[in-house]
């Protein structure tokens, strides 16, 4: 597969001066030197699997950094791991000799949360920006999903939507942050278990511009092939054929609309997130 121009720069194209080491603030990204950092002695995770941070270590060589570790600053000069271990033995795996990091200080804990809530509320950021601010809220503030959504003034699930996006392979996050896809096809993607379908999906949206909403259909059908094949064998009378499409109308949704020999079946409303079932539910509301 061609290697789009999007790739291969990773986050170190975002940093200025990235080859050099400077300490700035907790809530900016900073270049240092791996050999600098300490293991956390309190990591409660021991175990990683090698294969897992060899794909990982593959991925850096050729996409770079896409979410900075967070370590804090030493006394000595060194740095301590807080969060990001397997993003650093994977750096350490692929070679590298600088990570990108953020660099927290003994006595900043609030002005960090602070710093974080203010720059998810800034309208220029992109989706993988807002979700690594969600996920440094959760690991270093030691928020909820709920207490953070109450700070930042967003539903939980919407938090929940940009925090599933650091899931996607890293080459899709760049598509993400170089605007190559829009957040509605991100969040369609999410819903594929498959890395290499993801990706594959990910491409042909791209190539052939294809829309949120015919990216869906796609992902639909690829998540459920056997229920489709089975689907179009049953033929259903031409008013309930109708009845489907004012439905399906009415919801903005695709209308599964199933009906035995015998009368008796079921009508199902689908919903993409739960503001999507919001959406339908208001329609509801609405209909009594």
């Amino acid at each position: 597969m061609a290697k789009r121009n999007a790739l291969g720069r990773g986050l170190g194209a975002l940093i200025d001066d990235a080859g050099q080491e400077h300490i700035v603030t907790a809530d900016a990204v900073n270049e240092i030197e791996i050999s600098k950092i300490e293991a956390n002695p309190f990591q409660p995770r021991t175990i990683f699997k090698e294969e897992a941070l060899e794909e990982l270590a593959n991925s850096i060589k050729e996409l770079g950094i896409i979410q900075p570790i967070t370590v804090r600053k030493l006394e000595s000069g060194k740095f301590q791991l807080i969060s990001g271990e397997r993003r650093l033995r994977a750096s350490q795996l692929a070679g590298l000799k600088k990570i990108p990091a953020y660099i927290r200080f003994a006595d900043d804990q609030g002005m960090l949360e602070m710093a974080l809530v203010e720059n998810i509320q800034r309208e220029d950021l992109d989706a993988i920006e807002v979700a690594i601010s969600y996920q440094r809220l959760i690991e270093e503030c030691k928020l909820t999903q709920e207490n953070m959504s109450e700070r930042v003034g967003k539903k939980r699930s919407t938090v929940s939507n940009y925090l599933r996006l650091l899931k996607l392979p890293a080459e899709i996050q760049l598509g993400i942050r170089d605007k190559q896809i829009s957040m509605g096809h991100a969040r369609a993607l999410v819903n594929i278990e498959n890395a290499k379908t993801q990706l594959k999906i990910y491409y042909q949206v791209i190539d052939e511009g294809l829309s949120v909403r015919k990216t869906e259909d796609i992902i639909r059908d690829v998540n459920a092939p056997t229920a489709k094949s089975a689907n179009s064998k049953v033929r259903l009378p031409e008013e309930y054929e109708q009845l489907k499409k004012h439905l399906a109308n009415h919801f903005s949704s695709l209308i599964d609309f199933k009906r035995n020999n015998k009368g008796s079946g079921k009508i199902v409303i689908p919903f993409k997130s739960d503001e999507d079932l919001e959406r339908i539910m208001g329609i509801i509301d609405k209909m009594k």
